[in-house]
């Protein structure tokens, strides 16, 4: 069972609404099948699974919450399509919003709502959903904590948030990572990723050439951790050894703060 790419379910109470956003979204070039009430979607997702999911609150059958419910619950495919959900009406809440979330919505929207407003949302909602399937799809993938490092396009990506890198910055975290917690000497980090600029360095003082390379390293580093780390100050990701060099932190180091952030 496979998503369709361009397929949009909506179920709205109101014929009027529905008919509008229907057509918002075909102007944008999305498929859309319209639905009365939630035992013909739910019947529908099982055989076609759409790309996303428009679930008004009231259904002259189920509630939306059940069946945003019900829809995630289905299988691992049906469990990552994106649902907004459309509130009850003007005398709605927090709590309605807070209550559709915990149920799994992917987003809220309170009426009276813009049509300009949903369709804008659900194209976000798309790009975001997009682009996280294309790293998880990649065979090349690194993770460290909350980090995931493609190597395929050279992208960093933290807590669903895009993170850029130049590209000696990321040379030097695939290559700490790839460790596995193992130390790397800052000669070892330089020979690696300034490996061509070595190369052509001839008749330099050998001492002299250390102290800058150790130094290069040290300031790459800091930038890097400004980029990655949560307090760049007190790094979770790349431990400094000192007078040796760096390496990552290991699952169990990393998982032992986490609970003493919990705690």
């Amino acid at each position: 069972m496979s998503t369709i790419k361009n397929l949009i379910y909506v179920v709205i109470s109101d014929k009027n609404i529905k008919d509008l956003v229907s057509a918002a979204l075909k102007e944008e070039n999305f498929d859309v099948i319209c639905f009365n009430d939630g035992a013909s979607i739910l019947a529908q997702v099982e055989n076609q699974v759409p790309r996303l999911v428009i679930l008004d609150w009231t259904m002259p059958d189920l509630s939306g919450l059940e069946v945003c419910g019900r829809i995630k619950n289905i299988n691992k495919v049906t469990k990552k399509v994106p649902v907004v959900m459309l509130s009850a009406g003007v005398d709605n809440n927090e709590n309605d919003c807070i209550l559709a979330l915990n149920m799994g919505a992917d987003d809220f929207l309170k009426k009276p709502f813009s049509v300009k407003e949903l369709v804008s949302r659900v194209k976000a909602m798309l790009r975001r959903e997009s682009y996280s399937d294309a790293v998880e799809l990649s065979d090349d993938i690194l993770t460290i904590g909350n980090l995931k490092i493609n190597l395929g396009n050279r992208t960093v990506v933290k807590n669903g948030k895009f993170i850029s890198l130049t590209m000696k910055e990321f040379d030097i975290l695939v290559n700490l990572v790839n460790e596995k917690s193992k130390i790397l000497t800052r000669e070892q980090l330089m020979s690696r990723v300034w490996k061509n600029e070595i190369n052509k360095v001839n008749g330099a003082d050998n001492t002299k050439s250390r102290m800058i390379d150790a130094r290069t390293v040290d300031v790459h580093i800091r930038y890097l951790r400004q980029k990655i780390e949560d307090n760049p100050d007190v790094p979770d990701y790349i431990h400094t050894v000192r007078g040796i060099g760096y390496r990552t932190a290991s699952k169990e180091e990393l998982a032992s703060k986490k609970m003493t952030a919990m705690a």
